[in-house]
């Protein structure tokens, strides 16, 4: 017998939910794939289920208010912005996400985006498919073993850029107070402070998380990183004030930044930053890979069959939720 009313799929921007689905079925389990959109399609649809696996659509007070049979929320990926915690946690609902199934591909697109800025990349294609076969129009250009990085937030991915970045042979700079209280940074890491680190780096790649880090970088930021510096931003939006940005790429203040995520998105095609040359952007896919989806549709569908049966939870990030 399948039970049909334990778990249910709020919405999800993907083709298919085959994984997910095998995933249920083999636990006795199986979901509607709703479309959810807002706090009124959550409240109507959502009745009565235990556990669902959520995407974009808000969880808010209102909606926990009116869902008390809500016991587990699991986000596809990381960051749970459009899920508020604090009524999380009042109403006793734990909130999961799947901090590990990405992580080496979002290191990667970092790194990407760094050797892209760094070797100026995009200007030389640009300059050669336009006819212009001249190395000097991308000077200059440094060694990478003789440059400082500086990581912001030294978790899961940090760490793993962190060590992408030491392969070069650069020198690593990190600011996370929280891993260096915990005593989880690596030997190679030299902890500074923000102010050490925008002082001090050739690189700057930001991997914090949103919640209190609203507009960590911005204008006085941005003014006490060095001339010839980039900005990478492959974390969320929303961390970095783009129209600060902005101002500090024209006005040079900074030689050039890369970012995958906005706020909000999908960045509007009018946002002034989409027009320097100085400044790369990619459609929030730093964590893709053919793997990477799959083990998402698969981690997120497993913790919330846990979640339905009673077990054990393995990443719940609201952890003082009530049972």
């Amino acid at each position: 017998m399948v039970n049909r009313n334990l778990v249910a799929i709020t919405d999800c921007d993907h083709d298919s939910i085959t994984v997910e689905a095998g995933v249920l079925k083999a636990a006795g389990l199986e979901a509607p794939w709703l479309q959810c959109k807002t706090e009124d399609d959550l409240i109507r649809e959502c009745v009565g289920f235990k556990s669902v696996i959520n995407q974009y659509a808000p969880f808010t007070e209102k909606v926990f208010d009116n869902l008390p049979d809500l016991k587990v929320i699991v986000r596809y990926g990381v960051g749970v912005d459009n899920i508020d915690l604090t009524a999380a946690t009042k109403h006793g609902v734990k909130v999961c996400n799947v901090p590990d199934y990405g992580m080496y591909e979002v290191a990667d697109h970092a790194m990407a985006l760094a050797l892209a800025l760094a070797r100026k990349i995009v200007l030389n294609n640009d300059n050669v498919k336009s006819g212009v076969w001249e190395y000097q129009k991308a000077i200059p250009i440094y060694r990478l073993s003789t440059q400082t990085i500086g990581v912001i937030g030294v978790g899961r991915i940090g760490t793993a850029f962190a060590e992408r970045a030491k392969a070069f042979g650069m020198k690593v700079l990190a600011y996370d107070e929280y891993a260096q209280k915990a005593g989880r940074t690596k030997d190679y890491m030299e902890m500074v402070s923000l102010d050490e680190l925008l002082k001090r780096s050739d690189i700057i790649s930001v991997h914090c998380p949103l919640d209190g880090n609203r507009d960590l970088i911005a204008a006085p930021q941005l003014k006490k990183m060095k001339e010839s510096a980039y900005l990478i931003n492959v974390s969320r939006g929303g961390i970095i004030n783009e129209r600060d940005l902005f101002n500090a790429l024209s006005d040079k203040e900074i030689a050039g930044a890369a970012c995958d995520v906005f706020s909000p998105e999908p960045i509007a095609k009018d946002n002034p930053l989409l027009s320097l040359p100085n400044f790369l952007a990619t459609p929030h896919i730093a964590w893709y890979s053919e793997e990477s989806a799959i083990e998402l549709e698969r981690k997120v569908a497993e913790e919330a069959v846990r979640g339905a049966l009673d077990q054990p939870l393995l990443n719940v990030v609201n952890a003082a939720a009530g049972k």
